[in-house]
């Protein structure tokens, strides 16, 4: 007899949170009611996190007085925003007004939806901002900045009005930025805006040099103080402007700026434990149980849906024993996408099977394969600031221990670089990004099976003075 649970998972479940149907599996808590009920508007987290997720929910909440629209900036040419920066300003506010001018374009694009608006004024903007989707968002800043861009818009006496150019628009997209923060003042409703920026980390992966570097870094913390100056602007006026960044935890501590600590009331860090992922867990599988419930099942009624009812073996002969959920967990990095890459693989594996339950000898079977996908994960998230990453892989593999001092990896690592293997000579550097990711904790002096990672300890740096443990979901990978 089969497990329809475990073939809705099997099915359904995805890394992507945009390939799943987010109006069922979107798991809703009060991180996610402050970021769209409250003035959160900046959205950070590690890789995996849930991120996306959220983002995709804010789209979808689209109605009568509530518009969204989201600017991708995956596969984006960031060289067309590099060149469109504002000379008044120095670095690294100088992309503040291209911030602000995207925002409030999107936000009277929206407007152009909203039938509350009144039908002289949105009949104007559609001039400038048609209804169709946008299709390229390259193409679009490249159209919205150009001196050509159809029209001048003008605010006269609480009108608004757009005036035809026989050859070029006289008033560059700078100035008109005024403009529109002026039409959005006069004519704009008390219905929410949501101007969403995701996947912004795209450039991240191929900054190759410092100039860019750079560029890309002032870039991001132009847009942060711009949502802060537009949330300013616009506090005491009832209207609901709401800019929303998400980006990765580690490219956030890039950021350096005198106005970063005011950016806290703003900010919502998105962080996750055991016990939030036991309820997130509860509610996807839930919902592949019965859609129809009013309630999430009790974390383990759920889990029993699905896992069979038995303790797993670890350690050298098995002889220890823990919950299934725990075994699963010391291979991941607790986050949302780690349990459902596991549970969905182990699901497949079931159902392929047709066994009603996951066993041990499934979950011990996918953790091989598991072990794969959180060593790409890492090497993806981690190659633009160390690039030598699979050589360091290679550097713990030929250790062959999870478990060492040092002074071990030390001598290995001379050994690549004599060799000219490798070329980053900061071994320091290395170790301690090797840390912040994850990749590498370390050992209590005293208490040997206590273990310190930055996933569970987000304020603690690697510990010289202690050994060396890789983690271990990636043991499998690297043959340890």
């Amino acid at each position: 007899m089969k497990n329809n649970t475990l073939k809705n998972i099997a099915d359904n479940w995805k890394l992507e949170a945009k390939l799943e149907d987010s109006e069922k599996y979107f798991f809703n808590n009060d991180q996610v009611n402050d970021i769209v009920q409250k003035d959160k508007c900046y959205v950070i987290g590690r890789k995996g996190s849930g991120k996306s997720a959220i983002s995709e929910h804010i789209l979808k909440q689209s109605k009568h007085d509530c518009f969204s629209v989201k600017l991708n900036f995956k596969n984006f040419p960031f060289n067309e925003l590099y060149s469109l920066d504002n000379q008044t300003y120095t670095p690294p506010n100088q992309y503040i007004t291209l911030w602000k001018y995207l925002i409030y374009s999107n936000i009277c694009r929206l407007m152009v939806q909203n039938e509350s608006i009144d039908s002289t004024v949105r009949n104007t903007l559609e001039k400038l901002y048609p209804k169709s989707a946008i299709k390229s968002l390259a193409r679009t800043i490249s159209k919205w900045t150009s001196a050509e861009f159809g029209a001048t818009v003008l605010g006269n006496g609480g009108n608004i009005k757009v005036e035809r150019e026989s050859n070029r628009n006289e008033i560059p997209w700078i100035e008109k930025t005024n403009i529109l923060e002026d039409i959005i003042f006069d004519h704009c409703d008390n219905s929410k805006y949501f101007v969403v920026f995701d996947e912004l980390d795209e450039d991240y992966r191929t900054i190759q040099n410092t100039k860019t570097t750079d560029q890309y870094i002032f870039l991001l913390t132009s847009l942060f103080k711009a949502v802060q100056d537009i949330k300013s602007t616009f506090f005491d006026t009832g209207l609901q402007i709401k800019p929303i960044v998400f980006l990765r935890d580690d490219i956030y501590t890039l950021i350096k700026d005198s106005d970063k600590n005011k950016w806290r009331d703003f900010k919502v860090e998105i962080e996750w434990d055991k016990a939030k992922l036991k309820q997130l867990l509860a509610y996807r599988i839930s919902k592949d149980y019965d859609e129809t419930l009013s309630k999430a099942l009790p974390f383990q009624k759920a889990w029993d849906k699905i896992f069979f009812r038995e303790d797993i073996g670890f350690g050298n002969k098995q002889e220890k024993k823990i919950h299934s959920f725990d075994f699963i967990a010391r291979s991941t990095h607790l986050r949302p996408r780690d349990f459902v890459q596991y549970i969905q693989k182990c699901a497949e594996e079931t159902s392929s099977n047709n066994h009603k339950f996951i066993k041990e000898q499934n979950i011990k079977f996918v953790d091989r394969a598991f072990s794969n996908y959180l060593k790409d994960e890492i090497i993806d998230e981690v190659f633009p600031v160390l690039p030598e990453i699979e050589q360091y892989f290679q550097i713990f593999a030929n250790i062959r221990k999870w478990n060492f001092t040092l002074q071990e990896f030390t001598k290995e690592y001379n050994k690549y670089l004599k060799a000219g293997t490798i070329q980053e000579k900061n071994i320091d550097y290395v170790l301690d990004t090797l840390y912040n990711f994850s990749v590498i904790g370390n050992q209590h002096k005293s208490r040997k099976d206590k273990f310190f990672y930055k996933y569970m300890h987000t304020n603690m740096t690697f510990n010289r003075t202690e050994n060396i443990v890789i983690h271990r979901g990636l043991f499998k990978a690297l043959q340890l």
